[in-house]
C-alpha cells in the first residue's frame, strides 16, 4: 500500500463556486453547518467579497475540506499522516478522529470570529530572499516574527505595521506583499484572542488521533490527545512550520500526499520543497 498523507489548506485558498458539488452527497452534515454557524455554508462560497471574509471563510474552509476528507473515506481511502496550514490543521484533527464535525466548527466558529475582530498588527509575503539576512533581521526587529516558513523562498511575517514596513524596507526580495488581514495572525500580537479561544478549547474533549498528526507549531507526528490540544492551543500566536512539515513527509515515508479542498498551493509549496515527491489534490467530489 502507497503511504499516502492529506494536507488541508488554509485561509487564502478558499475560490467561490467551492463545495457547489457537495450540496447533494452531504445534506446532514450541511444541515448541521448552517445550525451551528447560522447561515449557509454553500450560500456564502457563491460571493466573493463575504467568501474573503476572515469571519466567513475559516467556517467554510473547514466545512468542505472536511466533507470532502469525508468522501475521500466513503471511497476507501486513508491517510497515514494529516497536516494542515493554519485552519487547515483544524480540517487535518477532524480527518485524523480528533473531534466530531460539530466539535471542530465550534471551535473555528469562534477562531474565526477572534481573528476577524483582530484590529492590531500587520502581516507581509515575501518571495525570493536571502534567508538568512532576514533571519538577521528579524532578530534584531521588535515587533516581527516570521509567521508562516512556507519555503526556502516563500515566508509570511506579522507584527507592528512599522516592524513589517522596517523588514520589507530593508530585505531585498523579488516580491513583497502587505496581506489584506485585519491583525498579526501567528505572532504574540494574538496573544488576548487566543487566551480566550483556550477557554473555548478547553472544553471540547479530543480523541487519541488514528493516524499521526504534523502540527504547524510542532511537525513531528503525534497521536496523544492532550498534547494535539496543547499544541493547537499555541497556534494562533505560534508560527506555522510548513517548510518543515514539507520536508518530514519523505521522512517518515510518505509516497504520496493528497491536498484536501481548493486550489493548489500546498502541492505547490511542497513541490518546491520535496522534488519528486509524487502530489494529487482533491479540490471537489469528481476528482476523487
Amino acid at each position: 500500500m502507497t503511504k499516502t498523507a492529506w494536507v488541508f489548506p488554509g485561509q487564502g485558498s478558499q475560490a467561490v463556486g467551492m463545495g457547489a458539488d457537495l450540496a447533494d452527497v452531504c445534506v446532514q452534515q450541511l444541515a448541521i453547518a448552517t445550525d451551528i454557524l447560522g447561515w449557509s455554508v454553500l450560500d456564502v462560497c457563491q460571493h466573493q467579497e463575504k467568501l474573503d471574509s476572515t469571519l466567513y471563510t475559516q467556517p467554510c474552509l473547514y466545512v468542505v475540506e472536511c466533507l470532502l476528507a469525508d468522501q475521500l473515506m466513503a471511497q476507501g481511502q486513508q491517510p497515514d499522516l494529516v497536516a494542515g496550514h493554519s485552519l487547515g490543521e483544524y480540517s487535518a484533527l477532524y480527518a485524523a478522529g480528533v473531534f466530531d464535525f460539530a466539535a471542530g466548527l465550534h471551535l473555528v466558529k469562534r477562531r474565526a470570529e477572534l481573528m476577524s475582530q483582530a484590529s492590531s498588527g500587520a502581516m507581509a509575503a515575501l518571495m525570493g530572499f536571502d534567508r538568512a539576512a532576514l533571519e538577521t533581521k528579524i532578530s534584531q526587529t521588535a515587533g516581527v516574527v516570521l509567521a508562516n516558513d512556507n519555503n526556502d523562498s516563500q515566508v509570511v511575517i506579522s507584527g507592528t505595521p512599522a516592524a513589517v514596513a522596517a523588514v520589507m524596507t530593508d530585505i531585498k526580495s523579488k516580491r513583497a506583499v502587505k496581506l489584506n488581514v485585519s491583525g498579526a495572525f501567528h505572532s504574540p500580537l494574538m496573544a488576548e484572542a487566543a487566551a480566550e479561544f483556550e477557554t473555548v478549547l478547553a472544553d471540547v474533549p479530543f480523541q487519541s488521533a488514528k493516524v499521526a498528526v504534523m502540527s504547524n507549531v510542532d511537525p513531528s507526528p503525534q497521536t496523544d490527545a492532550t498534547a494535539l490540544k496543547e499544541r493547537l492551543k499555541q497556534q494562533m500566536t505560534g508560527s506555522v512550520r510548513w517548510r518543515e512539515i514539507s520536508l518530514a513527509l519523505p521522512e517518515q515515508g510518505v509516497e504520496l500526499v493528497v491536498e484536501v479542498g481548493p486550489g493548489k498551493v500546498l502541492t505547490g509549496l511542497i513541490k518546491r520543497t520535496c522534488k519528486g515527491l509524487p502530489l494529487k489534490n482533491v479540490s471537489d467530489v469528481d476528482m476523487i
